[in-house]
């Protein structure tokens, strides 16, 4: 389902500029858009938006076809989902109630809930027969941060919404949950709005990145056009200098094999990001490295030559091949 933001603005009383002006911005259906910036450019004012858990001064927003400016706002929010960087699950519910809120909500059956909470559990990566009946306290951060993912797909919502979600685990914890998430997203394609301040989550994650400062768009675009034609010098900035090392990041080897091997025998797996790759050919010393797939089998090579190749019009310098 298609978001759509049209002349967006929102101006807060005692504020000398608006936290939000003019802001145009459309997300295709199944499509996952970041919105970063720095502090106070208005990223989770706009996504809070969406729901009405702000009310914009003026603009529409759409949620399919729907101006959802002119809806029910508890009503609209039982239709989308919604995560934070603190989960916020119920402390006096277990598991199994958390799950199930919006569910309950929405007048379902307890067999079919009960199903439904099953189900979203495994998909997050959580033995339903173990943790359903639990209470969050005895659950680790990042464990609480899946069952809010649980949570907030337990409806089956076509969007979400997602502010700072894996910011509050540890660097180990988020890895998981962000690969989670995106196995996750590749199958049941939700339209999400997902802020962070974190560049690399932001390349990592997104469809589209919208890169926002003062109020108003100042790029959107796929992560790799971002790192490869900053808009401007605060993009770029923003983006930062070894903007050429996180677009190898976002190409796995397998993704980029040529034809032959090494000759040495050297080898990686074609899961790896260009980025590793990169890394373990500068720390074995070697110019190549042969691809294998998931079973071992050869499926080309990758060079450094080919490798400095992607990265022409942004040299690296030494200091970052390590």
């Amino acid at each position: 389902m298609t978001i759509r933001l049209e002349q967006i603005s929102k101006h807060f009383s005692g504020a000398a500029r608006p936290a939000i002006d003019g802001l145009d911005l459309t997300v295709e259906t199944g499509k996952l858009c970041v919105l970063i910036g720095p502090s106070g450019c208005g990223k989770t004012t706009t996504m809070r938006m969406i729901n009405r858990l702000i009310e914009p001064s003026s603009g529409h927003i759409f949620v399919g076809d729907r101006d959802v400016t002119q809806a029910d706002p508890v009503e609209l929010r039982r239709h989308i989902g919604y995560v934070i960087q603190q989960v916020g699950l119920f402390p006096h519910m277990t598991i199994a109630e958390n799950v199930a809120t919006v569910p309950k909500l929405l007048g379902w059956d307890t067999s079919r809930i009960r199903a439904r909470s099953e189900e979203m559990l495994a998909l997050v990566g959580l033995d339903p027969a173990q943790y359903l009946p639990r209470y969050p306290r005895h659950l680790s951060g990042g464990q609480r941060q899946r069952v809010g993912v649980a949570r907030a797909l337990a409806a089956d919502p076509p969007v979400m919404l997602m502010d700072e979600p894996f910011g509050a685990v540890d660097p180990i914890a988020r890895s998981h949950l962000q690969d989670e998430f995106l196995a996750i997203q590749k199958r049941l394609k939700k339209t999400v709005i997902f802020v962070t301040h974190d560049i690399d989550e932001a390349i990592r994650m997104g469809d589209v990145v919208a890169i926002m400062r003062d109020g108003k768009l100042v790029q959107y675009d796929t992560p790799d056009r971002l790192l490869a034609a900053p808009a401007d010098d605060f993009v770029a900035d923003f983006v930062g200098a070894d903007r050429a090392l996180r677009r190898l990041s976002l190409v796995n080897a397998a993704d980029a094999v040529e034809p032959g091997y090494a000759s040495d025998g050297f080898e990686l797996p074609g899961s790896l990001p260009l980025r590793g790759v990169l890394s373990a050919l500068l720390a074995e010393g070697r110019d190549a490295a042969t691809i294998v797939d998931e079973h071992g089998r050869p499926i080309g090579q990758v060079t450094l030559a080919a490798l400095r190749a992607r990265c022409a019009g942004h040299p690296i310098a030494a200091s970052e091949m390590t």
